[in-house]
Order: C-alpha cells, then structure tokens, then sequence
C-alpha cells in the first residue's frame, strides 16, 4: 500500500468528540468528526493500534471512495473504478452491507447486490476468473448512502470494538462496553485514577471493569481478535508489534479502589465471572448490597452508575425509590462526584438536586442525559 489510508473510527450517536479525543491522544492530531464516525489518515500499522486501543468507537473502517449515486449506474460504475484488488484476494469472502437514507436509490437490498456486481466485475478483470469461492479472509463491505452520495467501506473489525472477549454472560439490559468507556472518560476519573470509584447498580460489572482497564491503560481489544489479522496484506508482524507495544504501555503500579454492588446476587456472579475473565478479580470488588446500604469508603472519588430504567426492567415506583436512596446516599459523600445515565425525565426530582452539567447520550436506541454531579478535586501533592 502506498501512501496514507483514509481510516474512519465509527463512533455511537453523541460520542462523535470523545472518539477524536481518544484518537488524538493516541497522536492522531488530523481528524475530522462527521454524524457517527472520525476521519482520520494512518498506515498499516494504525488499523492494527486503533483495533486494539480505541475504547469508544465501535470499528475501524477504510474508505475506498466517495462519490454521487443518482442512478444504479452512477453507483455501478462509481464502485467499479475502486481498487478492490489491492485489498481483496481472488478466494477473499466479501459480503455487502447497506444503508440509505435521504437518497434516490432507496432500495437497500438492490444497492448491495449493484455493489457486489460492480466489485465481481473488477475483480474479475484483476484474476481473470469468472468463478469466485469466497472461501478465504473475510472483507466486509457497506454501501452507505446519504444525500444522493455514496460512500464505500471496508470493515477492518469484525464484530463491533464493545465485544472486548472478557463478558461471557451479560445481565438485562446491559450498558454496552464502548458507552461504559465514555462514560468514565467523560467524567475525567481516569485523570486521577487512584481516586475510589464506584458503581452502586453495577450489574454485570461494566464499569467497574472498563474502569479498571483504563486506570491500568490495558489496551480494550488485548484479549480478542480482527477480520483484518486474517488478511494477507496487513502482514502479521504488524498485529504482533502493535499487540507488544500495547502490553508494554501497561501498568498495574496504581493501587485501584473499584467496588461494585448491587441488589442481583446473579448480576454479582456475573460480574466477578467477567473481572476473572479480564484478568482484575483481584482488583475490583464485586458486592451484593441494595442502593441505601452503601457507604462508599475514601475521599474525593468517583460514582458512576447506570440505574435501571422504567423503559426496559423494573418497575416506575420501585426505581424511583432507587434515585431517591442513592441522592440521600450521595447527600453523606460531601468530596464525591456523581455521574448517571438516565432517560429518566424525574431523576433530578428524585434524587434531590439539579445536575451541574448534563450532557445528551444515546444508551443503543434509547436517548438519555448524562447527569454530572460535580464535587471538589483532590488537593495537589
């Protein structure tokens, strides 16, 4: 491959600016943030790094074109004159996903198959074939169209960045991995992350491990892998480098205090199920306990909790109970910060005070507030 790629990280509704902050830190400084993903440039090398380290975005992308589709032969010939051979190999699988919205070509089944008929011709005029098995390395493609424009993708991922490989089980309504990240990053804990941290609704354990991942800067996608590892031209040495580079930025010289509790016994077994599974039994505790018997222990730490929602688990009475339980709770923790997720439009009735800031997320499909209730930092050493 010669020159620069054009890479996207996609990104959840919302979590556009968080995505392109965790790629600027990771000394990707040209980005631009469009609706659901973050357009950056990078070599081989950076498919391999940003698999393994970006926490919030859900896949790496390559683009391999952008241009106007009116017509089905605007987007045949469009897709054409895109060099699929430099990545595809003649028993290369490669399915076509889609999507269109506000474009003249609506028909998404029709779009795929005008893709995958356009691709075949190219690569049969690369192998000179007429029969491909589609029996080797996977590439997913996805047509996208918006506004009359097309845009082209490869998947570099496979299934989506929140599957990091340590959750065998999941509870009800689970929060996915990518939004517990956000969460923690949003409230700048990671910044200080010897502060205690804890989760009084924890569930399955997702953010008291996403915390713990972050605080010991363990790269999220250490224990699975990537459509792209089985492709011949990312060669392996370059997964290899990235994956040491990535076990020796680790560090488990700060002392954690994450605790996680809540009222399920299974959620609780579930919990320390996946903390062994990540490796951090021994740094997280899991507890079962309701919301109005925690006493968080420490100064100055953090709260972060996703309660359950009227919408999907539970019932309106018993959570509003809940919010009320943890806002007295709260109320005794004077150098505590608090942060929730919530659709909640009475939380901050119930719970007693107004948020300091609110920020709106998207929890899947379910639009939320994120309630940030901000306490004093820590002195300065």
């Amino acid at each position: 491959m010669s020159g620069k790629l054009d890479l996207i990280a996609t990104a959840p509704m919302g979590l556009e600016a968080v995505v392109a902050r965790e790629l600027k830190d990771l000394g990707y400084t040209e980005t631009v943030v469009e609706n659901g993903r973050v357009n950056f440039k990078g070599d081989l090398i950076d498919i391999c790094r940003c698999n393994l380290w970006l926490r919030t975005s859900d896949r790496i992308l390559i683009k391999m074109g952008e241009f106007k589709a009116v017509t089905f032969d605007e987007l045949f010939e469009g897709t054409k004159a895109l060099p699929w051979q430099d990545w595809i190999p003649s028993h290369g699988e490669f399915p076509v996903e889609g999507r269109s919205h506000k474009s003249q070509l609506s028909s998404v089944p029709a779009c795929q198959g005008i893709v995958k008929k356009a691709i075949v011709e190219k690569l049969k005029e690369s192998y000179h074939t007429e029969w491909f098995q589609e029996n080797g390395p996977r590439y997913v493609i996805e047509i996208i169209l918006l506004n009359d424009m097309a845009l082209l993708t490869l998947d570099t991922t496979g299934p989506a960045l929140h599957k990091r490989g340590y959750r065998k089980v999941a509870t009800e309504a689970p929060l996915k991995e990518t939004m517990a990240a956000a969460l923690i990053l949003l409230s700048r804990w990671n910044q200080n992350p010897s502060r205690p941290f804890y989760d009084p609704c924890c569930g399955s354990g997702t953010l008291p491990i996403e915390a713990a991942l972050i605080a010991w800067n363990i790269a999220p996608g250490l224990r699975r892998s990537f459509n792209a590892e089985s492709w011949p031209e990312i060669p392996e040495k370059l997964w290899q480098q990235a994956r040491e580079e990535a076990i020796d930025a680790s560090r488990d010289d700060i002392e954690l205090n994450i605790t996680g509790s809540d009222i399920d016994p299974v959620a609780i077994e579930i919990a320390n199920a996946s903390a062994k599974s990540a490796g951090l039994a021994k740094e997280i505790k899991f507890e079962v306990m309701p919301a109005a018997r925690i006493r968080p222990e420490g100064d100055y730490g953090c709260m972060i909790t996703n309660p359950p929602y009227g919408e999907r688990i539970g019932e309106e009475k018993e959570i509003r109970r809940l919010i009320s339980q943890l806002g007295r709770v709260t109320a005794e923790l004077p150098t505590w910060s608090f942060f929730a997720i919530t659709p909640t439009k009475q939380f901050e009735h119930d719970f007693g005070r107004k948020a300091d800031k609110r920020r709106k997320l998207f929890n899947g499909r379910i639009e939320c507030q994120y309630l940030q209730y901000l306490g004093p930092l820590p002195p300065r050493h």
